[in-house]
């Protein structure tokens, strides 16, 4: 069996579905292993299945770990604006064979997750301003 060249299968993704960066399925695959090392290690295993959940969880960690307050900015540069938007690179990514899943794991696990703004800006806010919502400094949901 040939190995899969992630390069090349990436491409393909990009082609089929114009709303993500490729900079955005690099780094949901730098938080795949983010999540999955901490893990691993206490369970002194290889590799071993994340949730949905897990992984949303993971990925708000690694994103304000890499960019700080910068993140929000640069998620929403890549298309992603919601934790939905985690779900479908995933599952672009299942369909082409870069990640398997369970019987149970569906975009559906993406739902309903974290509001993108207390994830990623909220945190970075002084005490003092968060006393007082902003209704300017927060984006409207689409």
């Amino acid at each position: 069996m040939q190995p899969i060249n992630f390069d090349s299968v990436l491409d393909t993704i990009i082609e089929r579905d114009t709303r993500y960066h490729r900079e955005a399925y690099l780094f949901l695959r730098g938080a795949l292993d983010y999540v999955q090392k901490p893990i691993a290690k206490a369970r002194k295993l290889e590799m071993c299945h994340i949730t949905g959940q897990q992984l949303t969880e993971g990925i708000r960690a690694y994103a304000i770990d890499q960019f700080g307050p910068m993140a929000m900015m640069v998620l929403n540069e890549w298309g992603i604006h919601r934790c939905e938007d985690f779900g479908e690179l995933v599952f672009n990514m299942v369909d082409q064979g870069l990640l398997s899943k369970t019987d149970t794991d569906s975009r559906d696990d993406f739902k309903n997750g974290y509001d993108f703004f207390d994830a990623f800006r909220k945190p970075f806010i002084p005490a003092s301003r968060q006393k007082v919502a902003q209704p300017e400094e927060r984006p409207q949901k689409s």
